[in-house]
């Protein structure tokens, strides 16, 4: 049986008992072993591994042995409860011997749980999970999760107060941050929390989630926006070991300063104008971009920019000049003309 999008993400929190098996299968390994472990928990527990009621295996040694997968779903322990025989890594060259499993199946065995990587929709192997009545297949593709899913792992984390404008910002990172990274970072978040009852707010979803290039880039300029000139060089220096182009960093530049100038020139004045950005703008990014607006004002802002496109004229000719130094004073140059 094949379960969508939408029923996968139920299922994965809240898996059938007594189905025969689960295939997890998609290109994004992290993604299938996030799942993998999240169905696993909920069909056995935690202590199911030292209490010898999961068994795993192979698909390599699945292959070269077809009896294991049998036997082991036939195997019974020391230790009562319910229990999973694992196939990690599985192909369809491993269908052969999966399928005698699925069929001679039983009430009272242990359920199969089954992970591979890409299948295609002639997969040997998803058809006998797709085909069969009490076995489910599901494919995770490169979507980042939605809503109903977000919320699974805001209620693992014990995250229940989080105001919309959180929300609209936890996604945004989930789009940003690979599956098993968006996970910790929440699960992190919800250990901050722990005996806080207050909302969460922007600022805790920061101080949780990775640093990233973006992050140290955003740095940068607001340190420029808010004429903060000494600390400009070390910032820089990170983003230049990093990989940084100075090419890319004016156009970086010039894209936080067009948006500073769309927000000025607003009718309703700088916080309405920030508001209206696409991509939206949350949280306290969004109550500093609206203060660097007002502070610079539409005159000085449209200066900046065209500061900003001779810079990148002089970036893209053929001149001898040093890239990295030419920003590094087209940047200092910003931030002492925010101070006038």
């Amino acid at each position: 049986m094949k379960l969508n999008s939408r029923d996968a993400a139920a299922y994965f929190r809240k898996p059938d008992p007594e189905a025969t098996g689960l295939l997890i299968y998609g290109a994004d390994a992290m993604r299938v072993a996030t799942r993998r472990q999240e169905v696993i928990a909920a069909l056995v527990g935690p202590a199911a591994e030292a209490e010898m009621r999961l068994t795993r295996i192979s698909g390599t040694d699945l292959r070269k042995d077809a009896a294991l997968l049998h036997d082991a779903i036939k195997a019974q322990g020391f230790f009562p409860g319910p229990r999973v025989a694992f196939v990690e890594e599985a192909t369809d060259g491993t269908a052969k011997a999966i399928g005698p499993a699925l069929a001679d199946w039983a009430p009272g065995d242990a359920q199969i749980v089954v992970t591979a990587g890409a299948l295609n929709a002639r997969s040997a192997l998803r058809k006998l999970f797709e085909g069969h009545k009490r076995a489910y297949a599901v494919g995770l593709y490169e979507d980042p999760p939605d809503r109903a899913e977000i919320e699974g792992i805001l209620a693992e984390a014990g995250l229940a107060q989080v105001p919309s404008d959180v929300m609209a910002a936890i996604t945004d990172l989930s789009r940003a941050l690979d599956p098993g990274d968006f996970r910790q970072t929440l699960q992190k978040l919800g250990l901050y929390k722990i005996g806080d009852t207050t909302p969460v707010t922007v600022e805790e979803l920061e101080l949780c989630a990775p640093r990233s290039h973006e992050a140290e880039l955003d740095d940068l300029l607001h340190i420029v926006a808010e004429s903060r000139v000494g600390e400009i060089g070390p910032v820089l220096s990170r983003l230049y070991a990093q990989g940084t182009a100075p090419v890319g960093l004016c156009i970086g530049t010039t894209r936080h300063f067009r948006a500073l100038h769309a927000a000025a020139s607003d009718p309703g004045g700088p916080a309405a104008g920030i508001g209206r950005l696409r991509p939206p703008v949350y949280g306290p990014r969004r109550d500093r971009m609206a203060r660097q607006a007002g502070k610079w004002g539409q005159k000085r802002l449209e200066r900046v920019l065209s500061d900003l496109t001779d810079t990148d004229l002089r970036l893209r000719s053929s001149s001898h000049a040093p890239a990295q130094a030419l920003m590094e004073r087209a940047l200092i140059r910003l931030a002492m003309m925010g101070r006038g």
